[in-house]
This record gives structure tokens, sequence and C-alpha cells, in this order.
């Protein structure tokens, strides 16, 4: 494993309808993600004013109106530690209150109890504040919670709460007791907050810049409760670009590609709130290619989303994916590197471990995921590959367990899921057979050029054209010096057609244009 961390290129697309967001490490497409620019959705971190629609006492639970046709789900172990705060807060809250004074009034007291029961708490058609920490997949609604956070790049802010905890990777006592007293003496009363990893170092105004941003996101919300007790959207997680920016951005993030000046502009103020000294890596894009197609995306895209995946020397995945079971077969093609046959069935399964890596952060593939590797003899490249592939994963930012090789060469893998997998068709109808697996007869091929040649000629008077076809085609239809079909039709219409072949025209394809190059089919 190199010890160098990898440059990271954000490239953002961004079309009419969506928002398409790549990520590149080293110039390998690693993650990939879209944003619905026509209305979001239901997306993790969001956060609703919902309705109680049914308890459910058996699974200490309820589901939730919040606007969606599947119902969201949460579990009395998701109401949070003061839940009553928040209850208290919607419940009196009106357009005649001062909800500055009412927030700051409402006395945060004991704990929810670990061992309680949701009827206890909920009552049906109760409104309540939740924020969804899974999005809804396959029948499934979103999972939600009713501990309200709201995550930046250095601070994460608690509403009712009051601890302020310090990320426990930043081994300073000297810092950690430095941010401590510093977001202590920032947060007004009945907040709380989570100091990140990232703001290690960070520069007073930084950190109050941002928690003061937080603050205002959350109050500006009050308003909406307050004016009817209506379900609805209170505030948006950031859109996808800031939210990738504000888990991945770091020392290694090299350069941000935006082919949107809005969007561009946007991520620039994001950027210069949360990190300043690296608003330089921001590039507004405006070549002639296409965003994706300029570096590289389209392409690995294509290569990396088929149900067959190539690696090296010739082997190959094949990926199943089911709702709930993932299956990764480990083909081994044809290689003859070494003549040791198990140190060569090694080496072709961590080329594998390194695909299957990639290709659970780039498909966001969750549940089960069962890989059935090259079997090997050895324990000790058992243990070697379990080893590499813990390494492997250890930049994922989900939930995830590797389990080792059972000793039919199966490595079970947990990865938890918060969005449906990423899934994009690779393939392409046949524009020979339009997908039914038959092609016109060659036979009657001439007959239906003959006919369009007769429609552009006598209909639409063109006395020049250029014909193009396949190289195999063009040989059939100039076969004969003097009895060709171009001969016939030439004298038969009296008029000028030149054959011009193009190599990468399917065999039977045939276009005609005007001798100044427009196509007329």
């Amino acid at each position: 494993m190199e010890s160098e961390k990898p440059d990271k290129d954000l490239i953002v697309d961004v079309t009419s309808k969506e928002v398409h967001i790549a990520l590149m490490e080293n110039h390998r497409l690693v993650e990939l993600s879209k944003e619905s620019i026509e209305g979001r959705g239901f997306t993790v971190g969001d956060v609703y004013l919902g309705k109680v629609k049914k308890l459910l006492p058996a699974l200490n639970a309820a589901f939730v109106d919040i606007g969606d046709q599947k119902e969201a789900f949460v579990h009395y172990l998701d109401l949070g530690l003061h839940f009553d705060c928040f209850d208290e807060f919607v419940r009196r809250s009106n357009r005649n209150t001062d909800l500055t004074d009412l927030y700051s009034s409402i006395k945060i007291g004991s704990s929810l109890p670990k061992e309680g029961r949701i009827e206890e708490i909920l009552k049906k058609d109760q409104m309540m504040v939740v924020q969804i920490v899974k999005e809804p997949i396959s029948t499934k609604g979103s999972r939600l919670t009713a501990e309200i956070s709201l995550a930046g790049r250095n601070i994460v802010l608690l509403p009712f709460a009051e601890k302020v905890s310090v990320s426990q990777k930043i081994a300073s006592k000297e810092e950690r007791r430095r941010l401590e007293t510093l977001v202590r003496s920032i947060l007004p009363k009945n907040y709380g907050a989570i100091i990140r990893t990232a703001a290690e170092g960070k520069k007073a105004a930084i950190l109050v810049g941002e928690t003061q941003s937080l603050i205002t996101k959350w109050e500006e919300s009050w308003k909406k409760i307050a004016a009817d007790k209506g379900i609805k959207l209170l505030f948006n997680e950031y859109s996808k670009t800031t939210t990738v920016l504000r888990d991945l951005l770091n020392d290694s993030f090299s350069n941000i590609y935006i082919n949107d000046r809005k969007i561009y502009e946007e991520t620039k103020k994001y950027i210069s709130l949360i990190s300043p000294e690296q608003e330089k890596i921001v590039h507004f894009y405006d070549g002639n290619k296409p965003i994706f197609d300029h570096f590289e995306v389209s392409r690995q895209i294509k290569s990396s989303f088929g149900k067959v995946v190539p690696l090296k020397q010739g082997a190959y995945l094949v990926i199943e994916t089911t709702e709930a079971l993932n299956v990764i077969d480990v083909n081994s093609g044809i290689r003859s590197k070494t003549s040791d046959q198990e140190e060569n069935t090694f080496e072709v399964n961590k080329f594998a471990a390194e695909e299957i890596a990639r290709q659970l952060k780039l498909r966001d593939m969750g549940g089960i995921i069962i890989v059935d590797f090259i079997d090997m003899e050895s324990n000790e490249h058992k243990n070697a590959l379990h080893k590499y592939m813990q390494d492997l994963m250890e930049s994922d930012r989900s939930k995830h367990n590797v389990l080792p090789l059972t000793k039919f060469g199966l490595m079970q893998i947990t990865r938890q899921r918060i969005r449906p997998v990423t899934e994009i068709n690779t393939t392409e109808s046949c524009p020979l057979c339009h997908g039914t697996g038959k092609i016109r007869s060659s036979a009657v091929i001439d007959e239906e050029i003959e006919r369009k040649l007769a429609f552009y000629v006598g209909e639409k008077g063109y006395r020049s054209l250029v014909l193009k076809t396949s190289p195999i085609l063009g040989a059939y239809l100039n076969r004969g010096l003097f009895s060709s079909y171009l001969q016939k039709w030439r004298k038969k219409y009296k008029c000028k057609i030149d054959l011009v072949e193009i190599s990468d025209f399917h065999v039977l394809q045939n276009e005609f244009f005007t001798e100044n190059g427009d196509r007329l089919d």
C-alpha cells in the first residue's frame, strides 16, 4: 500500500435537469453520484415536519408521513435523548410567539430512558421534527431520526443539547481544550456541538463563521414550524456538491472542475467558509468538449458499470445485484505470468480485491456482498488477501465489515447502504436488429437503397448525391466493372452518385448526403 495520499479531483457536470458528480483518485473514477435540479426528492440530512401515522408497539417504532408515497420509519431509540424539548417547541410555537425566547426558555431535562416504549412518547397524528438518515430504497420508506444535527465541515451543530465533544482523532490535549473552550463561548443556550477532526488547527474566525451559519440555518426553519402544523420540508442538507466537499476536502484534494457558473460560485463561497486556503482549487470549465468527456469520466463509466468488469491479465468480475444480496464472481481469464499457479492466483485475487473495493463505492452497493474469489490452497495467502481487502476498504466512508475467507473461498462483506444502489445501463440496442436478434436480408438491401435514391431524385430533385456505406456493403454495390448497382442507378436515374466507405459503419448501414455534406436520411 502506498503511504502517499492519492490526488483527488472532483468533476461536476451540470445539465438542465441533473448535476452529475464524479470523484477521481489519480484520474481513476471511484465515486459517482447525481442530484436532480427539479425537486431534490428525499435525501439524507433533509429535515421535515412530519405527522405520526401509525404506532407499531411490537417493533417499538412508528410510521411517519413526510410527504413521500412510502411512509417513513422511526424507531424509539432514534427519538434522541431530548425528544421532549423538540416536541414542546413544536407544540408551543405559533405566529404570535417570540420563537427565540421560546427556544431558549425550554428546559433540557433528563434524557429518555433506553428501555422506554414508543406508545408512551408518540400518539397518532402528532407532529414531530425528523431528519432522514437513510433514503427510501425499493419498497421501503426513509429511515428517520428525531435527534436533529446540522453537519458542517468542522462543526456538527446539535439543537437542544448541552454537550460539546471533540473528535478523538485530535490527539493534542491543548488543541482539544482550545477548540472546546472556543465553541462553548459562541454557542447560545440550548445548543451543543461535535467538533470534527477537520477543525484541528483552524483559526477562530473560520469556526465562528461556520457555527453561526449552521445556527442561522436551523433558526430560519422555526418560522415554517410556527406558520402551520402541516407536513413540510424545513430545510435541505447541502447540495450533493458541497456535501461531497464537506466530507472529502483535505490537503490531497487537488482540483474541482465545474461547468456551470452558478454552482461554481456557490462552491467557491462554501470553500471560502470552511477552508479559505483551498479556494484556489476551484476551476470553471468552459472547454468545447463535454466536461465528462474531457476528463475521460464517460469512458470510465461505460467500462465500470456493466455486469462484466474487466481486470488486468484477462481476468474479470461478474456482478449480480439484488435488493438484499450482491454476488461478485472473480474469473481468472487467461493468465500465464508465472509458472507458480498458487502465486499467480493470489496476484489475480489481489487485482480483483482492488477493483471490488472501488466498485462498492462507485455503485454504492450495500447490504451483504458475497465475493467468490479464485480458490487458493495456502492459508497464508487467504489471510493476506483478507488483510489486503481490509486495507483497501479503510478509505470507505460507509460502515462496513470484512470477514475472512471461508474454506470455499468466499468472502462476506457487509456495508451500510443509505442510498439506492447506482445502476447505469451500459448496453445499447443493436442498430441492425433493434433488439429482436434478426436483421434484414442482404438480398434486399439494394432494393431498399434504390427506393431511397428514387425518392431523393424523383421527389426531391437532387441530381448529385453521396452514398456512405460500410466497406463490405460498398464492395457489394460496386462489384462488376460495367454492371454494378451504382452504374445501373446512375444510368437509370440520370444522376451523379459518389460512394464513400466508412469503416465505423455496421455491415448494412447506408446513408445519403448532398454533395455539400448535408445528411438526407
